[in-house]
């Protein structure tokens, strides 16, 4: 899959923008906290993890691909990005942030048990998670057909509607978890916002 990520990267135009970036980063901001230290994991090039530091928070942006975190580096010089494997322990000590945030990767990790646990583990008691994913809700399945959101040779491993998505957190041990659906028509929602905490 390392290889996939990579080539996936060095495909993409430079000038390409996260998927609705502006709602997304206003969902991050509205959760973050200066000077508090925080994880975009899954930074591609880094434009929440700018954000982030443009608010004050002290953050470390992390990615499975080289070429992503090179272009973060171009961009945002004055910024940490580190790779970290796409499966295994993450390169951080226990407690290292009060805020991890996952936009749009959850989907992407293969083995979901040993993410979740390695995020709740770099997570401060009391630290939350911010999780953004496609929406894969059965009416929006049934409409679009389940091709349409995990090709078979595509990079989407696992889809997720609002229960399972908040079922998932609760089994490894996040609380005060909130799942809500946004963007396109009611019971055709395109995206799932979760917050939770460690």
């Amino acid at each position: 899959m390392h290889q996939f990520y990579e080539q996936l990267w060095e495909r993409l135009p430079d000038a390409l923008e996260p998927d609705r970036f502006e709602r997304r980063r206003a969902f991050l901001l509205g959760a973050a906290r200066p000077g508090e230290r925080a994880l975009d994991l899954g930074c591609g090039a880094g434009e929440f993890t700018a954000a982030l530091a443009e608010a004050g928070v002290h953050p470390i942006g992390a990615d499975v691909a080289d070429a992503a975190l090179a272009r973060a580096r171009a961009r945002y010089p004055e910024l940490d990005f580190r790779l970290v494997p796409f499966d295994g322990a993450l390169p951080f000590e226990d407690n290292s942030f009060e805020l991890v945030w996952a936009g749009e990767v959850i989907e992407h990790v293969a083995d979901t048990a040993l993410w979740l646990s390695e995020v709740r583990r770099v997570l401060a008691p009391s630290g939350r998670l911010l999780v953004t994913t496609p929406s894969h809700g059965r009416l929006r399945v049934a409409v679009s057909g389940v091709e349409r959101f995990s090709e078979p040779l595509g990079d989407h491993l696992h889809l997720y509607t609002r229960r399972s998505l908040k079922t998932l957190l609760g089994e490894f041990g996040f609380g005060e978890i909130r799942v809500r659906e946004v963007g396109g028509l009611p019971l055709l929602r395109e995206s799932l916002w979760a917050t939770a905490v460690r």
